[in-house]
């Protein structure tokens, strides 16, 4: 069997471990209007048993313009701890289609310091679709106290990502469609550029998965050497608010490449700028 990444438990790893103590389960999924899928409808009618809901939105500092923007360390404990979880769980998070939101929580946690978090590899439609158990009981939560160790160096800033894109001192990684990479395609939130940043590699964070499944150690190496990226060299991940890019982190982090940050406010906010560096077609 092909090596798989140290990060994602298979679903008969779950399946076995559900209601151990320790294990905390975070349904994590997450649409855009596009896609007419209600992530909270679906998490109350069928979720792993355990599971608790992760909300994308409530889970965003409230003081920001930009989606998605990263919780003050305090806030992301207080509400973390308010979902019984301590930095000591094994913390396992999942989405619908797999592979999609789940990497943005897996590297939240970890950027907020949790120890142990891996990803559901397949989501939850492949568990649904396997027959495997679900409810629509509500989980029972026990507070806890979730403690903050917050890596600031693991998140770019609109200052850092402008110093980036000048000096080239990290390769750029964005994880949207080839079509909005390249400019063809327009941007789903109104007002932003369509484009890319000077010198951004496009690794689309679809290409990384196979039917929800995470591609293995050598699949995930060779979807990134194709897309350019030099894993000797230190990365940025970005895509359209922060969220898929954690798919290009985790593959990075999978194949063994630890020199890589998330650049928080992505395309929403280097596209929504009047005066940033855009270009179209091809890297």
């Amino acid at each position: 069997m092909a090596d798989k990444s140290p990060f994602v438990v298979s679903p008969d790893w779950l399946q076995e471990r559900l209601g151990q103590p320790g294990l905390s389960i975070l349904d994590a999924s997450w649409y855009l209007p596009a896609q007419n899928r209600d992530a909270k409808a679906e998490y109350d009618a069928a979720h792993i048993p355990g599971a608790i809901f992760f909300d994308h939105e409530e889970m965003s500092d409230p003081d920001s313009s930009l989606p998605h923007t990263l919780l003050k360390p305090e806030a992301f404990a207080a509400a973390v701890s308010s979902m019984g979880i301590t930095n000591d769980d094994t913390i396992v998070v999942y989405d619908g289609p797999g592979m999609a939101t789940s990497p943005r929580v897996w590297w939240m946690f970890r950027t907020f310091g949790a120890k142990n978090v891996l990803i559901l590899d397949g989501g939850l439609d492949n568990w649904k679709y396997a027959g495997r158990p679900v409810t629509a009981e509500v989980t029972k939560i026990a507070p806890s106290a979730f403690v903050p160790n917050f890596d600031a160096a693991k998140v770019a800033s609109f200052a850092e990502m402008r110093e980036i894109v000048e000096s080239k001192s990290r390769q750029i990684a964005d994880a949207r469609s080839a079509g909005r990479f390249k400019g063809v395609d327009p941007e789903p939130r109104a007002g932003l550029r369509s484009g890319h940043m000077p010198g951004a590699r496009n690794v689309p964070s679809s290409i990384l998965a196979d039917k929800g499944y995470l591609k293995d150690i050598n699949g995930l190496r060779k979807v990134l050497n194709d897309a350019g990226v030099d894993l000797s060299r230190p990365v940025v991940t970005s895509c359209g608010s922060g969220i898929t890019a954690a798919v290009i982190t985790l593959a990075l982090e999978s194949v063994g490449h630890k020199d890589n940050i998330l650049y928080d406010g992505s395309w929403t906010e280097w596209g929504g700028n009047k005066d940033t560096p855009v270009v179209t077609g091809e890297a």
